[in-house]
């Protein structure tokens, strides 16, 4: 019985192979094999039997089976059973064979399932293939492949075969006919010679020892004759090969003196097929195969066929390979290979062939020579040991060769000879220098994109390649210590080894440490050895100057110092101390920055630092003469390198300081000047610098050859002949003066003080006026920066006692001219703002200058900087870094006249100095022009800031001009552009500050309303009209406060005048000034007539500016404190929808709560009084109608909305707090859905195309705005925001989701307006009798949520409410019916403790919910589910005994609804109902057990929210079920928070259900058996695999108990489903039913 149900389940697996979804495929061949693990012999035959059976089984289903069985086999071949292994094989046979076409899929399987039987069957699997193995006949195909695969997995018992099977296969060789024939054939041989060749090699485990290499030769030769000689020469590419890659393995196994005479036909032979096939990898292989048993047996045959093969070779490598085509590459490695065989039998002829060919043309061939060059130095050492020489001589062109790949190629080939002992030769300098020279070459030589280039795959640069080669081996080859060392040295001082410093000097520290520690620090560099080493003062040099740029070259500063720093003892002994000391910090502030944020300036002194410290610790004269040299000669070796020169300048500036030796102080100098490169800015700058730090020690000298200089020739002008080069001479010259004037300045400045001051009216001021008559840019910047540093120098000194500095207002004057030769178009120089420091630093000096000559200065600067035109970035042409090089330049020339200006002030800090400066800046504060004000202002915020600073007020004095300077610059508080306002507020604060410091308060004195100017400069930011003038009017009040009576009458009438001005900024500003003085004298505005409403609102059209916008709203204020009525009523009948105008106009009226209160009671009125909407009826859809809105409460809802929006109305609004807020619902709740009159539609939408962004006139939404302005201004902004947090403003404009809304407006009203809740229940409750469904359905959902929250009990409304609920069960709306439920069941959230007390009432509703007539689509009864869910947690048992099971299995079939929302409630009501259970506890348990499928299968359920429920409910039922490890699981894995890994739980569930109620297993399987038909996929897919997990967990005690017909028919049904992956748990679930049968 058993055994014909394991051959039904397989019968029923094994027809549904034929299904086309691969997975499902693959699922079903997985269940076979899990059947096999159970009963591998009964399966087994299962499947011989079905294939037998259906002998028209399509082949590719006959393929999963045959598969399967080789699983099975393969998993259980040891215990398989010898009879069992017979039927196998004579099946596979068969199979294999019953076609006699080739079907490689169907045949390929039974081959593999033979070959699985082989590992343990061999002789009863080669007894069942040999008989269709017959002399004289042509096997199968597949017949010869089994053979050859067998022998590559049971080598050993195979290969005792095999003399009988090559005995009758030889014959046949000459039968086959058809090339795939032929080709398998290939494929034995070869295999059948690797078998035997590792047979051989494994003798002393071989079964029989005695086999030999010659039991096997006779054979393989003849094969071997048939394949060369016959199918080599097939026209079939893929044949050719087939018998190529065969003879590699067959020459190993033919007979040495046949290999011998074949030779010399088989190498030509494997040598033709490379022209005839482009993919080489099976011939390169085979042929190297076949030269390596040639060099076994000691051939003489080779030598003959050498040229040939190295031809034919060469080629292959020369050709490169492409790394994205395995084969390419894997064909070079056996081509090197077959060289590497070659050259250790030829190593003469293969060196005379390749060396040559590294003169050759072709690049590739040299490329593939230096490779095969690289590959025998490195595989053939022995051999190649005397021919070293020779080599090292031929690498001389490829030394010379250009091409990057050729110089890759060169590098690899020099680090192979480094480690093979290459270039300790003569010759071997020349292959370091040249490696050294590649480590040189720029690191981005390489473009970065280009095409891709099968020749060039390689990603690395030559540079890149050469500097790791070098490291390498300086690191790695101990060989190469005493080549390298101190060798590379010479290659630290050339200029042309820059790029190579870095990889240089990492090597030689290395190589240096490494000497040190086998106690050679003393004689590290042997100068005497080494002739051409550079001396220690150019390495010194060489690697300090280079340090200066420490991040360049991928950071050599770095390893230059730590170069230096291990050379310190051959530099001077007497170094040692300090450099250990200095050196280790340099390099660590390298290394805690960046190039980007390193200081240069503060690195290079630190630099200079270190070589002041080193000179002073030599301490010798000789030495520091020496070094001072060296370092002059190595000058022009930095010309390409300006940043470099520049340092070695302050280097040899520094070293001069520290030499004695004046007479070669003044010879360097001379030197130096003689020597420059004048025209180049970088030169000019470090000559300079040079001249001025020697001064420091020696100024006499300095002085003295400068004096020199300038009386040389050197200055005269040619004459004569060479007067045809005197425009180029002239520009030289002027350089040279350049640089001349730019010395005097450093000298100045460096110099010390108490000698350099006598000195320079004297001696350089001297030499420096007679080049101001000059027009040449570099010259005139040269000579303002001179002048800049000469005025320091004297500011700096002047404790060397008072200096009058007699020319300064020579001087000041030649830089005013200097600044008015300047073009105003634009900026494109640096002469003002160098000009301009200059004159900061030398207006500070004595003696003061001269009115005239101060206007000039102030006047020349204002106009030379505030005219430029706007915009200093890029010109037309221009390009981004001129922009921004502009825009820099631009900065820097406004800070240096701040400066100027501030340093003119400081000399006169008086009201009078203050009234001065801004008479010149006064009218460039008022220019028309932006850009012109904008700098004026901001240049006056810095001035009065610097004032304010410095003021010192000794006795109180007024301050005069207080009002003017007010009225100057308050008007530019709303200035159009931001920049102006912000600083004109500024300007104002600071002379708020000024005047109470004059009038007697301590300057840190602190006044709260001038701090507040501060604050107001935020709402400045933006141009906002509204914004400014509520800005400009706090900075009036406070400048209102804190102007002096006296100066107060000055300020109005400068700000009177500023109404006329025509600039809209001065006329804004003055209006905020004139609106503080009317909100004093109000009265005036008595005067207007009441018709003034119609002239306000014509006027406000005409000119929309804030300030008559303010005298409006005042005047229509002052209007209805006397008319309201009639203010009311013409504000009404103004047209909707209301403009700005008569929005402002509205909104006037909130200011005062007595006069607004009358005014939102009179409009509350004119809301109520009139129907809110009429119905019209709609031609166009037949019968239907539409709601109209009508107008008079639409207009009153508008003025309400416009009144309350303004912050004034809050006190009126509190006050009429519950009318409001009830009229305004009720509005909401009859304007859903209602639509504009048509005259409005067509007024709303114009007045939107005028107005960028309207408030809607729609009712409904016009209505929800009005209650949001009421809320936030009755105090109850927090509802108003959590309404809107939670969308609840939204869903009460739309007709499906009103009542929801209202749910959030009664929770938030409930949280946070909780006492304003008695009125408004008082006002609402006669509204639940309404006419209009809309009126009901709002009040019920108000109140149902009120009970939702503890409030209604705290204020003794909960009866009321709750009577009025229960009151709505009744309601014709099925909406108000289910939403009464759904309030009674908020109590239990609400009004938790109130439950129990009223639990009958509840109850009784509930049921009655759940058993609606009314209700199609159970939304009642859902509501009622979910309100009796939450009711329970507050109920005890007795109460809700007798209703427990006829709730659960009224409940039950909502279980499997179409609705998720009835799923989800239903089974968490279910959950709930568990905790009721103990009193009738069998009962109950009888109902979870019903429920116990459902709530498992529908975890897949494709709603999240019923999944929830799901997990909910089985958490609840667990307890319950008396299952400790059930109820564990469901605890842990079922949480909310956590992810399920389905599968895995039901796995486990089921364990856990089968061991504590296996009799339940029947009951269990029936149900799931109900959800085969199930609309969701997903249970679909879980029902079978929840049987399949039942089954793999039951005891074999209870199997009995399962109606396996039944279950095997409804699976097989089941099989047939649409959807794979529920055919995929079927078949899983059929092979677990091994374990039940």
């Amino acid at each position: 019985m058993m055994e014909s149900r394991i051959r039904r389940l397989a019968t029923t697996l094994m027809d549904a192979t034929t299904d086309k979804e691969p997975l499902v495929q693959e699922q079903i061949y997985n269940a076979l094999c899990y059947l096999g693990e159970s009963e591998p012999e009964e399966i087994l035959h299962s499947c011989d039997e079905y294939l037998r059976q259906h002998d028209k089984l399509a082949y590719p289903h006959r393929v999963i089976i045959l598969k399967a069985m080789e699983t099975v086999v393969r998993n259980n071949i040891g215990s398989l059973d010898k009879s069992t292994a017979k039927v196998v094989i004579f099946l596979a046979s068969n199979e294999m064979t019953k076609s006699k076409e080739v079907i490689r899929d169907w045949q390929q399987a039974a081959s593999s399932v033979l070959v699985a039987v082989g590992q343990r069957f061999i002789n009863k699997v080669m007894e069942e293939v040999l008989t269709k193995f017959q002399p004289g006949i042509l096997p199968h195909y597949f017949i010869v492949q089994t053979f050859a695969n067998l022998s590559v997995s049971n080598v050993f018992g195979m290969v005792p075969f095999l003399n009988s099977i090559l005995g009758t296969m030889l014959p046949m060789l000459g039968m086959a006919k058809q090339d795939h024939m032929k080709s398998v054939f290939c494929y034995a041989l070869q295999h059948f010679s690797e078998s035997i060749q590792e047979y051989l090699a494994n003798l002393d485990k071989a079964p029989d020892p005695t086999v030999r290499k010659d039991t096997f030769s006779n054979e393989i030769f003849s094969a071997y004759e048939v394949l060369f000689n016959s199918w080599l020469q097939h026209r079939e590419a893929k044949l050719r090969l087939a018998v190529v890659e065969a003879m590699g393995p067959m020459s190993h196994l033919m007979p040495s003196e046949k290999l011998e005479e074949q030779l010399p036909k088989l190498i030509p032979g494997i040598l033709a097929l490379y022209k005839k096939h482009a993919e080489a990898f099976y011939i390169s292989k085979s042929l190297c195969q076949i030269l390596e048993a040639s060099v076994n047996i000691g051939s003489r045959s080779l030598d003959v066929q050498l040229d040939a093969l190295l031809g034919t070779l060469h080629p292959q490598i020369c050709a490169p390979a492409d790394p994205f085509v395995p084969l390419t590459v894997k064909n070079h490695t056996e081509v090197l290979r077959c060289f590497t065989v070659l050259a250790c039998s030829f190593p003469d002829r293969v060196l005379a062939f390749l060396l040559p060919k590294l003169e050759s043309s072709n690049e590739r061939t040299r490329v593939g020579t230096l490779l095969i060059m690289r590959q025998i130095i490195n595989s053939a050492p022995s051999q190649m040991e005397i021919k070293k020489p020779f080599i090292l001589s031929s690498m001389k062109l490829p030394l010379q060769d250009s091409n990057d790949k050729v110089k890759r190629a060169v590098v690899q080939v020099i680090s192979a000879m480094a480690h093979h002992g290459y270039l300790e030769q003569p010759g071997g300098e020349a292959m370091m220098e040249y490696l050294v020279r590649q480590c040189a070459l720029p690191s981005e030589a390489q473009p970065k994109k280009q095409p891709l280039d099968a020749d060039d795959l390689t990603s690395d640069s030559v540079q890149s390649i050469s500097v790791n080669t070098l490291f390498l081996l300086s690191t790695t080859v101990d060989r190469m210590n005493n080549v390298l060392w101190p060798y590379l040295l010479e290659f630290v001082t050339p200029i042309q080894f820059t790029n190579a410093l870095t990889p240089l000097c990492k090597s030689l520290m290395y190589l240096a440490m490494k000497k040190q520690e086998e106690g050679e620090n003393a004689n590290l560099i042997r100068y005497d050895l080494n002739g051409n080493l550079p001396s220690p003062y150019a390495l010194t040099t060489r690697l300090l100057v280079v340090s200066s740029q420490p991040y360049a070259g991928d950071c050599r500063g770095a390893a230059a110092l730590r170069l230096l720093h291990v050379l310190q003892h051959s530099v001077h002994p007497a170094l040692e101390q300090l450099w250990s000391k200095r050196v280790p910090a340099l390099v660590e502030h390298i290394e805690e920055n960046t190039e980007k944020c390193l200081c240069q300036k503060e690195w290079e002194e630190k630099l200079l630092l270190f070589l002041q410290e080193t000179l002073a610790a030599v301490s010798d004269n000789t030495w520091i003469c020496h070094f001072v040299t060296e370092m002059c000669r190595q000058l022009n070796c930095y010309n390409g390198f300006p940043l470099e020169k520049n340092f070695l300048y302050k280097c040899i500036g520094t070293t001069l300081g520290a030499c004695v030796s004046k007479d070669l102080v003044q010879k360097q100098l001379q030197e130096l000047l003689e020597t420059a490169r004048y025209h180049e800015e970088a030169e000019r700058e470090g000559l300079a610098s040079c001249f001025g730090i020697c001064a420091i020690n020696h100024l006499e000298e300095t002085l003295a050859k400068l004096e020199d200089f300038v009386r040389s020739d050197v200055f005269k002008k040619s004459v004569g002949l060479f007067s045809i080069f005197k425009d180029r001479s002239d520009n030289e010259v002027e350089k040279i003066k350049s640089t001349l004037i730019l010395c005097y300045g450093f000298v100045a400045v460096h110099a010390p003080k108490e000698l350099v001051l006598s000195r320079i009216e004297a001696d350089i001021l001297k030499n420096i006026f007679q080049y101001f008559n000059t027009k040449d840019l570099t010259l005139k910047l040269c000579l303002i920066r001179s002048i800049c540093m000469i005025s320091q120098a004297i500011h700096n000194g002047g404790k060397c006692g008072d200096f009058v500095f007699s020319r300064k207002a020579e001087l000041v004057a030649q830089m005013v001219e200097f600044i008015k030769a300047e073009p105003l178009d634009a900026m494109r120089t640096p002469v003002r703002q160098r000009a301009m420091v200059t004159c900061t630093y030398l207006v500070a000096l004595e003696p003061h200058l001269s009115d005239p000559d101060r206007t000039e200065l102030i006047d020349t600067c204002l106009a030379s900087v505030l005219a430029l035109p706007p915009d200093p970035g890029p010109e037309r042409d221009g390009i981004s870094s001129d922009a921004l090089h502009k825009e820099i330049l631009y900065g820097d020339t406004l800070s240096a006249l701040k400066d100027l200006l501030k340093s003119l002030l400081q000399r006169n800090l008086t009201p009078h100095g203050l009234q001065d400066m801004f008479a010149h800046l006064g009218p460039w504060i008022k220019s028309n022009k932006e850009q012109e004000r904008q700098r004026a202002v901001e240049i006056s915020a810095a001035l009065l800031d610097f004032y304010l600073a410095k003021l010192n007020v000794s006795t109180v004095v007024p301050f005069y001009n207080l009002g003017v300077l007010i009225a100057l610059f308050s008007p530019r508080c709303s200035d159009s552009l931001a920049s102006v306002r912000q600083h004109a507020v500024d300007c104002v604060y600071c002379l708020l500050y000024i005047q109470l410091c004059y009038e007697g308060f301590a300057r840190d004195h602190t006044d709260e309303m001038v701090e507040g100017l501060k604050a107001l400069k935020k709402g400045l930011e933006e141009p906002d009209f509204t914004v400014l003038f509520h800005t400009c009017h706090n900075i009036a009040m406070v400048v209102g406060k804190r102007v002096p009576p006296e100066q107060l009458m000055s300020l109005l009438l400068a700000m009177f005048e500023g109404l006329a001005d025509p600039d809209k900024n001065c006329s804004r500003a003055a209006t905020v000034m004139i609106n503080s003085l009317l909100k004093e004298r109000g009265s005036v505005l008595q005067e207007k007539v009441p018709d003034i409403m119609s002239i306000i609102h014509s006027k406000l059209q005409e000119v929309d500016e804030e300030h008559i916008r303010k005298a409006a709203q005042q005047t229509v204020y002052i209007l209805a404190s006397q008319h309201k009525s009639v203010v009311v009523s013409s504000l009404l009948g103004s047209a909707l929808p209301f403009d700005s105008h008569t929005c402002a106009m509205w909104r006037s009226l909130a200011a005062d709560p007595t006069l607004t209160s009358q005014i939102l009671e009179q409009l509350l009125e004119k809301v109520n009084r009139d129907v809110p909407y009429k119905e019209s009826k709609c031609f166009l859809l037949g019968s239907g109608s539409e709601r109209i809105a009508t107008p008079l409460p639409l207009a009153a809802t508008c003025a309400l909305y416009e009144i309350m929006s303004a912050p004034e109305s809050g006190a009126a609004v509190l006050g009429l707090y519950a009318p409001l807020f009830v009229t305004l619902l009720l509005r909401v709740s009859c304007t859903v859905g209602v639509q504009l009159p048509k005259s409005l539609q067509s007024r709303e939408r114009r007045s939107s195309s005028l107005s960028p962004a309207p408030r809607s006139l729609h009712p409904c939404s016009c209505a929800v705005e009005t209650l949001k302005v009421m809320l936030a201004r009755g105090g109850s902004e927090a509802v108003t925001k959590a309404v809107g947090s939670a969308g609840g403003w939204d869903l009460m404009a739309s007709p499906e989701r009103h009542h929801d809304g209202i749910a959030v407006l009664a929770g938030a009203m409930a949280r946070h307006a909780g006492p304003r809740l008695p009125l408004i229940v008082k006002n609402l409750v006669p509204t639940l009798s309404s006419v209009f469904d809309s009126q009901r359905i709002t009040t019920t959902a108000f109140f149902a949520e009120l009970l939702n929250s503890n409030v209604v009990n705290d204020l003794m409304l909960l009866e009321t409410v709750m009577d009025n609920m229960t009151g709505r069960q009744k309601d014709p709306c099925l909406l108000v019916r289910m939403l009464a439920l759904r309030g009674l069941g908020n109590i239990s959230s609400g009004s938790p403790e109130k439950v129990r007390k009223h639990g009958a009432k509840l109850l009784a509703s509930m049921v009655n919910g759940m058993d609606d007539k009314d209700d199609p689509h159970n939304l009642v009864a859902l509501e009622a589910m979910s309100s009796l869910s939450k009711l329970l947690d507050h109920l005890e048992e007795r109460d809700i005994q007798s209703m427990l099971l006829h709730i659960a299995i009224r409940i039950r079939p909502f279980f499997d609804s179409e609705q998720p929302d009835l799923r989800q409630s239903s089974i968490v009501l279910f959950g709930n109902l568990t905790k009721f259970s103990e009193e009738d506890c069998e009962a109950f348990f009888e109902q979870i057990l019903n429920g116990l499928v459902t709530l498992l299968l529908h975890l897949q359920d494709p709603k999240p929210e019923v999944v929830k429920a799901c997990k909910f409910a089985l958490r609840m039922c667990g307890p319950n079920m008396g299952c400790e490890g059930l109820c564990d699981m469901f605890l842990n894995h079922l949480r909310e928070d956590r992810s399920l890994h389905y599968g895995e739980f039901m796995n486990n569930v089921c364990k856990h259900l089968m061991q504590s109620y296996p009799e339940m297993l029947n009951r269990l399987i029936s149900t799931n058996l109900f959800y085969f038909k199930s609309n969701w996929v997903d249970i679909r897919a879980a029902a079978p695999m929840f049987i399949g997990f039942l089954v793999l967990h039951v005891d074999e005690d209870h199997c009995q108990q399962v109606d396996l017909d039944q279950l095997i028919s409804a699976l097989n049904l089941l099989l047939k489903d649409p959807v794979p992956a529920v055919r995929m748990k079927v078949a899983e679930t059929l092979g677990r039913l091994v374990r039940i049968l």
